[in-house]
């Protein structure tokens, strides 16, 4: 009896945090539907936008899911982090240049893709992450969400 309620606590233990992994965890069309959103913010006022990205106000923040932004000197102008520091110049885990792809998959009006690897928050060990990318004006934006 004792082993068969330790097997039933295991299958429960393991159903609960594979629950609490997709919970955490935005989804491609969660991360698209923010950069949309991002889209008409930086447009409808983009100083106010870009404020709002980096606090991760008025929804922009998502469990792992948010916006962030370069201008047009390769700089971070919104991120709760990077603000300030290169994102032209930011490399993903195993060196790919991916900041300098995504200011040249940057179109305005044209969501591009790009993959690179990166750690989940909280964690050390790189997985794929896709970043939906997008210009609006002279500032490069994205939204990443994380690989299942």
């Amino acid at each position: 009896m004792l082993r068969e309620l330790s097997a039933l606590a295991a299958i429960v233990l393991v159903a609960f945090v594979g629950t609490a992994r997709a919970v955490e965890s935005g989804t491609s069309a969660e991360a698209k539907a923010m950069l949309e959103k991002v889209v008409l913010a930086v447009k409808a006022d983009k100083v106010r936008a870009l404020v709002m990205f980096t606090k991760g106000e008025g929804g922009f923040k998502d469990r792992d899911l948010y916006p962030y932004c370069g201008g047009p000197d390769g700089n971070f102008t919104a991120h709760p982090t990077l603000l300030g520091r290169s994102l032209k110049d930011l490399r993903d885990k195993y060196g790919k240049p991916l900041g300098m792809e995504m200011y040249a998959a940057a179109k305005e009006g044209l969501i591009s893709e790009i993959s690179y690897m990166w750690p989940r928050p909280g964690q050390t060990d790189p997985v794929t992450k896709v970043a939906f990318v997008t210009r609006i004006g002279d500032q490069v934006c994205a939204v990443g969400y994380y690989k299942q």
